[in-house]
């Protein structure tokens, strides 16, 4: 049976700008009831809610401040759909002087941020019924770029949390995605000198909608991440999709 989206409160982190803005307007596309859009600055959203009224609702939220975690959770208690799509990037090679330190501040973000929003919402989703998570992780979960090898690193992390949260979270009916999109045309792949083959956010949104409607697991969204996602396809259903404890 195809996942419902409209009627659905969600609530998208990031969602001012380039991926996140693209899912918040997909989903509002889709007919949601409401859209809470967890931002670290709430003047840069206000427009949001000019244009879209009360179907968007501005909450404060920063993942380098976990205590903003609880209270968005808090905030939102009516949540059925969270897309974790907040994020940092940077461009560091493992021989880097600086590559443990921008590592450490990746994993802060990309990983123990998709830890605690996990920990703070999965209440909350099973309140609501179960619902959806969503996360944002990358082609760069599943291959490494030596130039920027610190934030592949962070990415698989959080790419091997994911796995783990769609075995802990189907207990409560729960259906979490996880999202590899290849380079997009954001401020990150910008900083990460990938603008030449960037493709449109929108192509993200879409693949979102997608996998939930259709309950899957992977979406890869845009033509590298298909290419990589049809090699990875056999991969990903006997071994990372499969029952290999017998449970």
């Amino acid at each position: 049976m195809k996942y419902d989206i409209k009627g659905k409160t969600a609530l998208v982190t990031g969602a001012n700008r380039g991926i996140g803005l693209e899912v918040l307007e997909a989903l509002l596309r889709k007919e949601a009831a409401k859209v809470y859009a967890a931002v670290r600055n709430p003047a840069s959203a206000e427009g949001l809610v000019e244009v879209h009224g009360g179907k968007v609702e501005v909450i404060q939220f920063d993942l380098e401040h976990p205590d903003t975690i609880l209270a968005a959770a808090k905030a939102a208690a009516d949540v059925e759909i969270v897309v974790n799509n907040a994020g940092v990037l940077r461009t560091a090679a493992p021989l880097d002087k600086h590559a443990i330190d921008e590592f450490k501040f990746e994993l802060e973000i990309n990983t123990f941020g998709l830890i605690r929003m996990a920990q703070a919402f999965a209440p909350v989703l099973a309140g609501n019924g179960g619902g959806a998570f969503v996360q944002l992780n990358s082609l760069a979960s599943m291959k490494s770029f030596a130039g920027f090898a610190t934030y592949c690193a962070s990415k698989a992390a959080a790419y091997s949390m994911t796995q783990a949260l769609r075995d802990v979270l189907k207990e409560q009916g729960t259906h979490v995605v996880s999202v590899h999109p290849g380079p997009i045309d954001t401020q990150m792949a910008a900083s990460a000198g990938l603008d030449d083959m960037a493709e449109p956010a929108s192509l993200v949104a879409d693949s979102i909608i997608e996998a939930l409607e259709n309950r899957t697991f992977h979406a890869f969204p845009g033509s590298m991440a298909q290419q990589i996602g049809a090699a990875y396809q056999s991969f990903a259903e006997s071994v990372v999709e499969a029952d290999l404890m017998g449970e």
